[in-house]
């Protein structure tokens, strides 16, 4: 574990509070597509798999270059990388505005989409300046900055509406220059770094770095990530559309609504790190896993003509999800997948101290790849099916998917740990010992025996 010798309190609010502000404004520039995408959707007449691959192109950027960001992090700190980062997507963000057709949209959103590779520098960055039993909470506080993307869905059509598509790409791209500059000026080398200037250690190689990633216990993680972080970002971005198209309600009012489920979806990830931290990352996964099935199981119902053939006549009556308890769906599955992004990270720098941006980078990858992949799925989906509620259908399986596999590995490894249970084929069915054969007949058992038989 690295050393914490010399910092104070002081030193690691000022780490957290930076990178934290930094994330959410490099976050609401990953997720401007959600906003702009719709007008862009419109003037170009864009199918819905179109529209699906433009929202998700920049994700496929932020998240494939998690990796090297993460392994140049650990190398050159998170003082000078998350600076350059934002300083290069500001260039790409205002370069966007002069683009004009599909293809180089396309081209343009896969340069935007390094603001998303800002996640794991900050992870990497912060857990330097914490100490384990608090990394969790830390790192679930610095994972609010998800709230960007509820930024851009209540700040960004008011935008549109003032400034047109074009001005608000430049405002953003200002924004995250500033954010930038500030970073740097601000900031400090965090404690490793600060090690090595001293001393003029190696920094860990590439190849050290990449090692833990042939354990499959990093690919389980990586796959938890996909849905609660990727399918966030996925959803974050296809609600607008959802409601515009199965609602017919106007884009301001869309973009409120989907902002209503980012926004818990962002700020308590917070809680989810202390609560990891409190009662286990394991307990918390399981929580929502759970509740999200529920939540997608009743978003997944397509509304729906029901004829009942009665003992006398046939009866009609239609059944489906009102706007109103679809919101309240999403705002549910927003907290509990918040929880989760926490719980999937609190496992990182517990286990693997030294390899976190690799590791931490991997899992970002493959989560931010779910952002990637799903809204083209949901727009194929579409598309093939006419049914709007296809997309939540595909989410509710890849959920159960993921909680049959998390609760048989934990079984595995319950089992290794404690051999005993390998023969167990009862489980929790038998009790430690038998309950001894009773020494009295019913009718012999006296008056002061029975108030603890009640019991």
């Amino acid at each position: 574990m690295h050393s914490l010798e010399g910092v104070t309190r002081p030193d690691q609010y000022r780490a957290l509070g930076l990178s934290t502000f930094a994330f959410t404004v490099c976050f609401a520039v990953w997720t401007i597509f959600s906003i702009i995408g719709v007008k862009i959707k419109g003037e170009l007449g864009l199918s819905d798999t179109q529209f699906g691959l433009l929202v998700a192109t920049p994700v496929l950027t932020g998240s494939v270059s998690r990796i090297f960001l993460g392994v140049w992090t650990e190398q050159f700190g998170g003082r000078l990388m998350f600076p350059l980062q934002m300083l290069v997507t500001a260039v790409c963000v205002w370069l966007l505005t002069s683009v004009r057709t599909y293809e180089v949209f396309l081209v343009a959103a896969l340069g935007l989409g390094l603001a998303g590779g800002s996640f794991i520098i900050g992870v990497a960055y912060v857990s330097q300046w914490f100490e384990k039993e608090r990394q969790g909470t830390a790192l679930g506080i610095f994972g609010a900055g998800n709230v960007g993307a509820a930024v851009t869905n209540f700040a960004a059509p008011f935008l549109v509406v003032a400034l047109g598509w074009e001005g608000t790409a430049r405002v953003y791209a200002v924004v995250l220059a500033a954010t930038a500059v500030l970073f740097y000026l601000l900031s400090k080398d965090d404690p490793a770094q600060a090690a090595r200037k001293r001393t003029g250690a190696r920094a860990v190689s590439a190849a050290e770095q990449l090692a833990p990633l042939k354990n499959i216990q990093v690919w389980r993680f990586a796959t938890y990530y996909f849905f609660v972080f990727g399918a966030f970002v996925a959803l974050a971005s296809f609600l607008p559309r959802y409601y515009v198209g199965a609602y017919g309600l106007e884009l301001t009012t869309a973009g409120v609504f989907a902002g209503l489920y980012s926004l818990p979806g962002s700020v308590f990830r917070a809680l989810g790190g202390w609560m990891s931290d409190k009662w286990g990352a394991r307990f918390v996964m399981y929580l929502t896993f759970i509740v999200s099935l529920v939540c997608l199981f009743i978003m997944s119902y397509p509304q729906t003509h029901y004829t009942v053939k009665g003992i006398s006549d046939t009866i009609n009556f239609d059944f489906g999800v009102s706007v109103t308890l679809f919101v309240a769906l999403t705002v549910v599955l927003g907290f509990v997948m918040s929880l989760g992004k926490a719980a999937v990270y609190k496992h990182i720098p517990v286990y693997y101290p030294h390899h976190v941006g690799a590791v931490g980078g991997l899992v970002g990858m493959i989560g931010g790849l779910g952002g990637f992949f799903l809204p083209i799925a949901f727009g194929i989906l579409l598309d093939a099916t006419g049914v709007w509620t296809a997309p939540y259908m595909l989410m509710f399986v890849l959920v159960a998917i993921s909680t049959i596999w998390m609760h048989v590995a934990i079984r595995r490894m319950e089992r290794q740990r404690h051999p005993a249970l390998a023969e167990e084929k009862y489980l929790s069915d038998v009790p430690e010992q038998p309950i001894g054969k009773s020494q009295k007949t019913v009718g012999q058992v006296n008056t002061a025996e029975r108030p603890s038989l009640a019991q």
